[in-house]
């Protein structure tokens, strides 16, 4: 039986797989993004600002002063329910 000394292969799969990813993409594709008229008003409606601020500096109150309680099942409740499949 004859033994061949070893040769480099030339069929690389790995090498074939890296120069396909040093491709450039193609120019001019980007990314877009659009938001809605509703969704814009959303945000500058200022009675939803105003409410949000005011129960931000409630929260802060409670904290600080040390009466803010947790409800320790409502906690459970909407973990639960997050991880419901």
């Amino acid at each position: 039986m004859k033994i061949n000394p070893f040769r480099p292969v030339d069929n690389n799969p790995y090498k074939r797989q890296v120069s396909k990813t040093e491709q450039p993409q193609a120019p001019g594709k980007t990314d877009k993004v659009e938001i809605s008229a509703e969704a814009k008003e959303m945000q500058q409606t200022p009675s939803i600002v105003k409410e949000r601020e005011a129960r931000i500096a409630d929260l802060k109150n409670q904290v600080q002063s040390g009466n803010y309680k947790i409800d320790h099942k409502a906690v459970a409740k909407s973990i639960a329910k997050f991880f419901e499949l």
